[in-house]
């Protein structure tokens, strides 16, 4: 974490050295300072860039690292200290002294810094100086294996014994187990049986669960339903009981011959009430359970032999271990005798083969770097957790943490995103959901990963995970740089006000992860209050008021709260992603201020909280006298305004946008007019209010880089088709409600020329007329609550890429239409297209 302490650092000196900073008066930093300590720095990030390439001296490495991370800490805190006092400061007396004293710290500070600087220099030399080179004598040092998608080496036969139990004749509803040890390919085995597209095609409904130790009735539920009713989400069913959940599941499942998957169940008690969900309508439905448990195995399934996972054996596990790393070429035969015995103490346990490697395969592939992996191979077993997480708010969080190093002409989320992917080529983040382009919406940690990410945690100071059996904002967060808050917090787990001495600044993050409803918000927010250098606060699961907290944490990047006011912004000069629920049933206007901050990547402002007018917050800004922009600004989401055309001229780099048409205001302009503004645009999504006037659509409306696009209660006519299909990039297309009118008629010159993905729910449409040339790149057709259709177009089934037709609770003449464009397509050999009713 010294890379990330150094970037931190950096980012704060770089902002002081910007010309026109808002906050802080030219006259009070002394920018030979700034700069000397910034390019000591640099040279520090330079050589913990070499360090982590070099695979000798790795102790001597982490002793350097941590020399280098304490001292940043302590020079860090003292800066951001100092600023705060200099910011919060009124003009006059108090401004001056806290000024004087910001100059003579600066000072201090890049003494020490260079000091550290000649230090490590000084034990690089003596390094380098009686250092020998290392004989490679395999490949070069730039040399990359790629780590391919895992697979199902040595498990040939249980995948065919899988098989034929899933399409046994039996009517009865059966339940499979599968049983073994974690991380033997119980559930590698069970998706590539789910993923099956014999499988598939053979039940109406499936859907996967997780269950794992710590069960959780209700989100299994909402697992279930989300996975068999997709037109609502997870908020639609937060008042419901748990009896009301399971009845959903019950008569969604009820007599549809469906597939679940449910993974990792630990428990007979959470079989008893799991099972209860799944009615026996006799026609061939089926469970496939995984367990490492052989008694809940033979609970679960009484009337059938578990299947047992056996460990791979010597042969197999060399095989998976020389595919992933090797592909087609042999593994050298300078590394065979270690390789084989770094893989016989894996003892056939796939899951370890596949981390071990994930880790060789980012190392140059030496003698020396393979013995070292030998010599600790207990600390890096482990099993995979699986709990999902949200690769955007991922993103935002490392941006904030100065985690991402950025790149000439790139956007730091495009350098994140590489981040994650080789975390993923390196078997250590497992892909979770993907979105309709292709990307991931979620991803997951290996238990290894999070195991050794807990202990180096631990070892470096660098987070802190609240226990719930020790009262929180006590002796055990001093000096902690990360809390976490893992749990549903009640009174009990707080200190009184008068233990909240024991605070100190030295927490830069604070994260809460579970919904927590408090009735005591006034002492917590004051307690959240002193953690006064706070860069990353996420309390967007408190229910509570934070509006007074964040205007006095100055230093944050990140913030997601509720709010029952809009919060003051005037000298919050650093943040980057703002998400505000609004927590009163009024509206809120964010202070004119958020237009000079220029930092801003991420804003999400629903829930009526509303922009203010740039017009106004240009005259009465002091600074300078010019347009006021947002350049940074890549996502926004916020509701429609009289404001939105000079709003979004103002956000000309935006990569996403949401607009949410809540006021219905007849001041408010078309909410389609000032988009043609916004050349960088990819993503956007436009929610109209039921029963908005109808959106008029031209052919220069829409920015020619858009790539996907969601349509809400739009009242489009279906002829407004035309004008979509000239978007030159349009990928993905979801319209929701948003087309009206009985007949849809093509043109053979009317040409989706990019379009892979098109999800239509809703409408009254009866009639649609078109062809495979309307839609040449379509892989996708996802048709949803369209009773009266009378027919699929036949020749949608002609497009040769096409991987999928899913049709839900539209009329039974789609449906057998659409069944109908499969059988035609298998009868000329086409077996590649799946059709889904569900």
């Amino acid at each position: 974490m010294a890379y990330a302490a150094l970037s931190s650092l950096m980012h704060t000196l770089q902002q002081l050295l910007q010309p026109n900073q808002r906050l802080v008066c030219g006259s009070c930093i002394p920018q030979q300072h700034i700069e000397s300590t910034y390019q000591s720095l640099s040279a520090l990030q330079v050589f913990l860039e070499e360090a982590t390439k070099e695979a000798k001296d790795i102790e001597t490495r982490k002793s350097l690292e941590k020399r280098i991370r304490d001292v940043v800490y302590k020079v860090e805190y003292r800066v951001d200290s100092r600023l705060r006092s200099v910011i919060v400061a009124d003009c006059g007396d108090d401004r001056e002294r806290a000024c004087k004293a910001f100059n003579e710290e600066l000072q201090e500070v890049e003494k020490e810094v260079d000091s550290l600087k000649k230090e490590v220099i000084q034990i690089e030399f003596n390094k380098h100086g009686s250092k020998s080179a290392e004989l490679a004598t395999t490949s070069s040092s730039s040399r990359r294996y790629a780590i391919e998608q895992y697979t199902v080496v040595g498990m040939e036969d249980d995948f065919i014994n899988i098989l034929d139990r899933l399409t046994a004749q039996t009517h009865d509803l059966t339940v499979i187990s599968v049983v073994g040890m974690g991380g033997i390919g119980k559930t590698t085995l069970a998706r590539k049986a789910y993923d099956d597209s014999s499988i598939r095609y053979r039940f109406d409904t499936h859907a996967w669960v997780t269950v794992s130790e710590n069960y959780n009735e209700r989100q299994v539920l909402l697992d279930v339903i989300i996975s068999i009713s997709r037109d609502r989400t997870d908020e639609s069913y937060e008042t419901m009981s748990t009896d009301q959940l399971a009845e959903i599941v019950y008569k969604g499942l009820k007599g549809r011959r469906f597939l679940i998957i449910i993974d990792d169940l630990w428990s007979t008690e959470a079989w008893d009430q799991m099972q209860r969900l799944f009615p026996n309508d006799n026609n061939k439905s089926r469970i496939l359970l995984t367990t490492r448990l052989n008694y809940v195995a033979d609970y679960a399934s009484p009337d059938f032999p578990p299947h047992s996972m056996s460990f791979l054996s010597l042969d197999d596990s060399w095989n998976l271990f020389t595919e992933m790393l090797f592909k087609e070429d042999l593994c050298p035969l300078l590394l065979q005798k270690i390789g084989k015995h770094i893989i016989q103490q894996c003892r056939g346990l796939p899951l370890s083969i596949v981390v071990i490697a994930g880790i060789l395969g980012k190392m140059d592939p030496t003698h020396d770097n393979w013995k070292k992996i030998e010599e600790n191979l207990n600390s890096f077993f482990g099993f995979p957790e699986d709990m999902e997480i949200n690769v955007s708010k991922l993103i935002r969080l490392w941006i904030a943490e100065q985690f991402i190093k950025a790149r000439s002409y790139r956007r730091l989320e495009e350098v994140a995103e590489e981040y994650l992917q080789d975390l993923i080529d390196r078997s250590l983040i497992l892909a979770g959901k993907r979105r309709a382009n292709g990307r991931m919406r979620t991803c997951k940690i290996h238990d290894l990963l999070r195991q050794l990410c807990i202990i180096e945690a631990h070892n470096e100071n660098v987070v802190h995970a609240m226990n719930a059996n020790v009262p929180m904002f006590s002796e055990a967060i001093n000096d902690q740089r990360r809390v976490i808050v893992p749990f549903d917090i009640k009174e009990k787990h707080v200190y009184p006000t008068t233990h909240s001495s024991v605070l100190t600044s030295m927490t830069r993050t604070f994260i809460f992860t579970k919904y927590s409803d408090l009735d005591f918000t006034e002492r917590f927010c004051s307690i959240v209050s002193q953690f006064k250098l706070l860069k990353v606060l996420d309390v967007y699961n408190v229910r509570c008021d934070f509006s007074c907290v964040i205007p006095k944490l100055i230093h944050l990047r990140y913030v997601a709260a509720n709010i029952d006011e809009a919060p003051s912004l005037a000298k919050l000069w650093n943040l980057q992603s703002i998400i505000l629920r609004n927590f009163a049933s009024k509206d809120l206007h964010l202070p004119q201020e958020i237009w000079t901050m220029s930092e801003i990547r991420h804003l999400d402002i629903r829930w009526s909280i509303h922009m203010p007018n740039p017009l106004a917050a240009e005259s009465h800004n002091s600074i300078e006298e010019q347009p006021l922009f947002l350049n940074n600004l890549q996502t926004l989401v916020l509701c429609s305004s009289p404001y939105l055309v000079e709003i979004l001229r103002r956000t000309p780099y935006l990569n996403k946008l949401t607009v949410l048409d809540e006021s219905r205001h007849s001041d408010c302009p078309a909410i389609l007019d000032p988009l043609s503004l916004l050349q960088e645009l990819e993503t956007l999504t436009i929610e109209a209010d039921l029963g908005s006037d109808p959106m008029i659509l031209s052919r220069d409306i829409f920015p020619p880089n858009l790539k996907q696009l969601k349509l809400s209660y739009t009242t489009l006519q279906w002829e407004d088709m035309v004008v979509l299909a000239n978007l030159p990039n349009l990928e993905v297309l979801k319209a929701y409600s948003a087309f009206e009118g009985t007949y849809w008629r093509l043109n053979e010159d009317v040409v989706f020329q990019k379009l892979k993905y098109l999800r239509l729910q809703y409408g009254s449409l009866e009639r649609w007329e078109a062809t495979n040339d309307n839609f040449p790149m379509l892989e996708q057709l996802l048709l949803y609550g369209f009773r009266k259709l009378e027919e699929i177009p036949q020749s949608i089934g002609e497009i040769m890429i096409l991987k999928l037709i899913q049709i839900e609770r539209c009329s039974a003449a789609a449906v057998t239409s659409a069944k109908k464009i499969q059988q035609e397509q298998e009868s000329w050999g086409n077996y590649g297209l799946q059709v889904r009713i569900i």
